[in-house]
């Protein structure tokens, strides 16, 4: 029984294990939030995937975050109905909003770059939620978008004000969640950049 737990430790380090566990549970996050879904013209719906993905580079840090993103992605990819309105399948990214699901990666990495560069405070949270979970996301999607769609690419900015509301509402929401969370439970957070960046 000792030798199989020590082949287990050496095959299977705790913290990979645990890594791996986080990056599941926020993918399926991201998959949940999906159901909440409200169709617009253009063919890219309001979701509410998108405070998953702020979540998930708010709690785990740039590199897991942006594996569980990248994890939904791939299921999408597979065919699985794991986006907005139970889409999936590799159409997906050739459509009006594939640039919007390669900005969530991009996004992630850069909420957990500036949440997590010092101390986990409110406003460092808040600060990456709009910047990653929004400018960076639409600095994607938008070209993106109008590239598929062949419309200008001025009009269908304009046409994305119509997310930005909901976009700061998820942003605020993700930014007292994740506070919530640090308090209630900090080593859910990557404690080992936050402690080297530490201020």
């Amino acid at each position: 029984m000792n030798s199989v737990q020590e082949v287990s430790r050496v095959c299977i380090p705790r913290p990979l294990g645990a890594d791996l566990a986080r990056i599941a549970v926020f993918a399926a996050l991201i998959v949940v939030l999906g159901m909440v879904v409200v169709p617009l013209p253009g063919g890219v719906p309001i979701t509410a995937q998108t405070l998953g993905v702020m979540l998930a580079g708010l709690v785990l840090g740039a590199r897991r975050g942006a594996l569980a993103v990248l994890l939904v992605l791939a299921l999408a990819a597979i065919g699985l109905p794991v986006l907005a309105g139970g889409r999936g399948g590799l159409g997906v990214f050739v459509g009006p909003s594939a640039g919007y699901l390669l900005g969530w990666v991009a996004g992630a990495v850069v909420i957990g770059l500036i949440a997590h560069r010092g101390r986990f405070v409110w406003w460092r949270a808040g600060l990456g939620a709009v910047v990653g979970g929004i400018l960076v996301v639409y600095l994607f999607g938008i070209p993106v978008q109008a590239l598929v769609t062949g419309v200008p690419l001025a009009p269908t900015a304009l046409s994305s004000l119509a997310f930005l509301p909901g976009d700061l509402l998820k942003a605020a929401a993700a930014t007292l969640l994740a506070v919530a969370l640090h308090r209630a439970y900090p080593r859910a957070f990557e404690s080992r950049a936050a402690a080297v960046h530490a201020v």
